[in-house]
């Protein structure tokens, strides 16, 4: 008469692959937490440095936008900006590099952003510059008119 069963091999075998399976669900499980948390702070410093852009973005002085600000940010962060503006040859567009400093609350060194764009801010402008290089513009026009006649 035989018994019926499962051998004592059979069962640790079984234990063995129940036990496998649930290392690596368990460590599946553990990343896809790992990458929500980096999406999570990947948005955060995106929404920080669109509210440190805008800063930059509504100043009407020139001299200020290039000096930058402070400012504290929820969770006893801090941001730091500054921006270098350069005229260009086309009147009131300005080339902007932006610069921010984003740093955790704690011991971390700063996240440093940098961002180069073009502006149109007519505040900015120098007005005798900005006429001559206007006038320098309207010369091109009528050169270009004046060729294809």
């Amino acid at each position: 008469m035989r018994r019926r069963g499962f051998t004592l091999l059979e069962v640790l075998v079984a234990l063995g692959v129940f036990a496998l399976s649930a290392v690596v669900l368990g460590s599946a499980y553990v990343n896809v937490l790992n990458a929500y948390d980096f999406v999570k702070r990947g948005s955060q410093r995106d929404e920080d440095l669109r509210f440190a852009r805008a800063q930059l973005l509504v100043e009407p002085d020139r001299k200020k936008a290039e000096e930058g600000g402070n400012f504290d940010l929820p969770g006893g962060r801090q941001a730091r900006w500054h921006a270098a503006i350069e005229t260009t040859s086309t009147a009131d567009l300005f080339l902007v590099t932006f610069t921010c400093e984003l740093s955790e609350q704690g011991p971390g060194a700063p996240q440093t952003v940098t961002e180069t764009f073009m502006l149109m801010r007519p505040t900015w402008a120098d007005p005798t510059e900005n006429s001559k290089l206007r006038q320098d513009a309207r010369d091109r026009i009528a050169d270009m008119r004046a060729k294809k006649s």
